[in-house]
């Protein structure tokens, strides 16, 4: 009888290929891989059924066939005859990684240890040495109906050794790559223990170890475990990270992108804040100055923000022109000598402008790397095509334990099905002529209104604003009451905050007239329009502030009354809005339920309540110059809003009607947040620095042409006191006053901008071209398997 011939595993010599994963990039090295494995493991399949015939024949002589008659009686003993084309096709597909990977946990670990012998550069033992149950051909024709309890033990302790002889690094990274479960891998592990123990390893036992010894492992182990607690609760500790998830969960994308921009908003706003607390803010409270607040405090302050609000740390005015550590120390005027002055004093005015143009710079950076983060994770991904078998096929998380933590999970999972399905059913039929023709003329139609209305909105608030403007000069010459001059200021914000409100509802109106194909179309429409009422009224502001269309008392700085105005805008936006959201969502809900007995509820508005936010961010940047308190205004604004807005989301409202997935609306939201609103401020603040003149009587900056002044007076005092430090006025005069490095720096930030641009278009043109060869490698399998099929057949008919 013959002996059956040597099996040994070919290992390749190449060190660098065996070291280094493959890369998705290597088109070529992935094919070779691809084609060696299929090479491997069908030569382990002619293999092992050579063996397994051979054996079998000398254990059953009378059984001996010949081979193709015996594999295709022992594959199919039940169903008799089997085509050899569909055999060979079973045998192929039994061959691939993705028919074993995930079906078999016999396979899986035969699949390892092939691996784990590759990373070894050994060869593998004979066929003959292994038990017939560790042998390969037993993945090949039985992969779910055989995966006997010995089978299993014998190839995992097959595994656990070529894992010994590995290093501890490689042999972690083999574990963690096992497609297997937690169960599987703890059995692996303890093996391992096992066999790499003294007893396992040595034949007599050795000493136990010593107390010190058990102590250092425990304490190990519970510091371990302690920080991966830790670790565990990072997720938790974020802000508001239950309850995104429920709002995620319930409604969806779409609203939860609301609730997320008003999270980066907050961040914003603290991280300013602290700047100027700390720099400003702290250091004028610890030297206040010599004249008193003797007005009373009445509450009507916190609307209007006069009154005993003036002299406070709130504005402008209330802030020194002097030396803080020095009070003797004259101003920037330079009324005492150079030497009298302190080495390197902190200058109140220096502060003041140093620290706003470095919270101003940093949360310009902050902007443009969420932009740019934010345009990497929504349009690197072309579409959404294969979106939604990955949810249903990789969605669940099953480290998920908790009750609570599954249904939100569950309710994720079916709301983004939603969002996917809603977005494949919405592509629409194509329109005929006349359709397409009259809902041309209904789209002009309502852009002709609505423009229209932005005008009217635009010229109404100039001439109140001019009538005011009258009215509050005759109120301050007849010397009237407060609380009425105080009634009188409120009357333009008042306006202002109602047309912001009542506007946005007409939008609506005209978008159920348009009947956009897509709520994303919808909402784009409605952010375009509520962006040009605000930013062209926000303009109009602008204009009459730089004008000085402002009425202030001798003793009051214009600063300071911008700052007042300021102050009113964002109070009377934060009432109607708060107004908007009882009447529009909490009243129409119980209307609805109570008298029309109707279970329907509004649906929340994503485009007005994004631009309301946009729009008290832009004030707060607008008057962060003469208000340095006014973002803890805005920090305290928007905690509010977040808890208001998710109570009557949750209570109020339903989930959208029309399921869509907003996965590049925050990208959106960022921008619009970057270009118009923060743009627009940088340019309103830095046209008050070099070229309006502040106040003769108060503030940091009085007595100087313009704020920007104060650089320059200062670096003549420091050359003048200090001639060590020269090198300070040479950054002064070559890069900050040098026209030339602002362009230069301009310059850069519009090559990274481009760079970046090109960067993120040349990956979505990779993703498509990996798409495209994933799906021509389905092609290539199906051509492959009918080649077979034909081949197949031409030998049967040959025979």
């Amino acid at each position: 009888m013959s002996q059956p011939p040597p099996f040994t595993l070919h290992i390749s010599e190449d060190t660098e290929s065996d070291n280094q994963e493959l890369s998705p990039d290597n088109e070529g090295a992935m094919h070779t891989s691809f084609r060696e494995l299929i090479q491997e493991q069908s030569s382990l399949a002619e293999a092992g059924t050579e063996l397994e015939l051979q054996e079998r024949g000398r254990g059953h002589p009378a059984h001996l066939a010949p081979p193709d008659a015996s594999a295709s009686a022992w594959l199919e003993p039940e169903q008799g005859e089997q085509h050899p084309g569909d055999s060979a096709t079973l045998r192929i597909l039994a061959s691939m990684p993705s028919r074993t990977i995930g079906r078999s946990r016999g396979a899986i670990i035969s699949q390892y240890y092939n691996r784990t012998a590759r990373l070894r550069r050994r060869s593998r033992p004979s066929l003959q040495q292994l038990s017939r149950t560790a042998r390969p051909s037993l993945r090949q024709y039985d992969l779910e109906s055989d995966p006997a309890h010995t089978t299993l033990e014998d190839k995992r302790s097959l595994l656990a050794k070529e894992l010994l002889s590995l290093s501890p690094s490689q042999r972690s990274h083999v574990l963690l790559s096992l497609p297997l479960c937690l169960a599987e891998k703890r059995t692996l592990r303890r093996e391992l223990n096992e066999q790499r123990s003294p007893l396992g390893l040595c034949p007599h036992p050795t000493a136990a170890p010593s107390p010190c010894g058990w102590c250092k492992d425990y304490i190990t182990l519970g510091c371990r475990h302690l920080w991966y607690r830790l670790l565990a609760l990072l997720p938790a500790a974020q802000p508001w990270h239950y309850a995104l998830k429920q709002i995620s969960g319930r409604f969806g994308s779409s609203v939860l992108s609301y609730f997320l921009f008003l999270k980066t908003l907050l961040m914003f706003n603290v991280f300013s804040l602290l700047i100027l607390l700390v720099f400003v803010v702290a250091l004028q409270a610890a030297y206040p100055p010599a004249k008193a607040n003797q007005q009373p405090f009445t509450g009507f302050e916190l609307l209007t923000g006069a009154g005993y609000f003036t002299h406070s740390l709130l504005y402008y005015g209330y802030y020194s022109n002097i030396t803080l550590n020095d009070p003797s120390a004259s101003s920037l005027s330079g009324s005492v000598a150079p030497s009298a002055l302190p080495r390197l004093p902190y200058n109140m005015p220096l502060a003041y402008l140093f620290t706003f143009g470095v919270s101003f710079f940093a949360t310009c950076i902050l902007l443009v790397y969420s932009m740019y983060r934010s345009f990497g994770e929504s349009y690197r991904v072309g579409s959404s095509a294969g979106d939604l078998a990955i949810k249903v096929f990789c969605a669940w998380d099953f480290k998920v334990l908790q009750r609570r933590s599954v249904k939100l999970q569950c309710e994720n999972i079916c709301t983004q099905m939603k969002e996917l399905l809603a977005e494949r059913r919405s592509r629409s039929c194509p329109l005929s002529l006349c359709q397409r023709l009259g809902r041309v003329a209904v789209l002009l139609l309502a852009w002709v209104l609505s423009l229209g209305t932005v005008l009217g909105c635009v010229v109404a608030v100039h001439y109140l604003s001019e009538h005011m403007h009258a009215v509050q000069q005759e109120h301050r010459a007849l010397a009237g009451s407060t609380w009425q001059r105080e009634g009188i200021l409120l009357v333009l914000p008042l306006t202002v905050s109602l047309l912001n409100t009542l506007m946005p509802h007409l939008y609506n109106l005209l978008a159920i007239c348009e009947r956009q194909d897509s709520p994303a179309a919808e909402v784009y429409v409605a952010i375009c329009r509520n962006l040009l009422l605000k930013m062209l009224v926000l303009g109009l502001l602008c204009y009459h502030w730089l004008s000085r269309r402002v009425v202030c008392s001798d003793e009051e700085c214009w600063e300071t009354c911008v700052g007042q105005d300021l102050y009113r805008f964002m109070v009377m936006d934060f009432v109607f809005t708060l107004l908007d959201t009882i009447f529009g969502e909490l009243v129409f809900r119980l209307i609805s339920k109570k008298r029309l007995k109707s279970k329907q509820r509004p649906e929340f508005d994503i485009a007005r309540n994004v631009l309301d936010l946009i729009y008290g961010q832009t004030l707060t940047w607008l008057g962060v110059l003469f208000a340095p308190l006014l973002p803890a205004v805005q920090v305290l604004k928007l905690l509010l809003l977040f808890y208001t807005k998710k109570t009557s989301l949750m209570q109020n409202c339903q989930a959208p009607s029309k399921p869509w997935q907003a996965s590049r609306m925050s990208t959106v939201f960022i921008t619009l947040l970057c270009f118009p609103s923060f743009l627009g401020a940088a340019v309103f603040i830095s046209y008050i620095i070099w070229s309006v003149k502040p106040s003769e009587t108060c503030g940091p900056f009085q007595g100087l042409e313009t704020i920007y002044k104060s650089v320059n007076v200062w670096a003549k005092l420091l050359e003048k006191s200090s001639p060590n430090i020269t090198w300070l006025t040479w950054i002064h005069q070559y890069l900050v006053e040098n026209t030339f490095f602002l362009f230069f720096m301009s310059g850069v930030l519009l090559a990274m901008t481009y760079c970046n641009i090109q960067v993120v278009r040349g990956q979505r043109s990779i993703i498509c071209l990996l798409k495209e060869q994933i799906a021509n490698e389905g092609e290539d399998k199906i051509f492959l398997i009918q080649k077979l099929h034909s081949i197949c057949k031409q030998k049967e008919e040959c025979a």
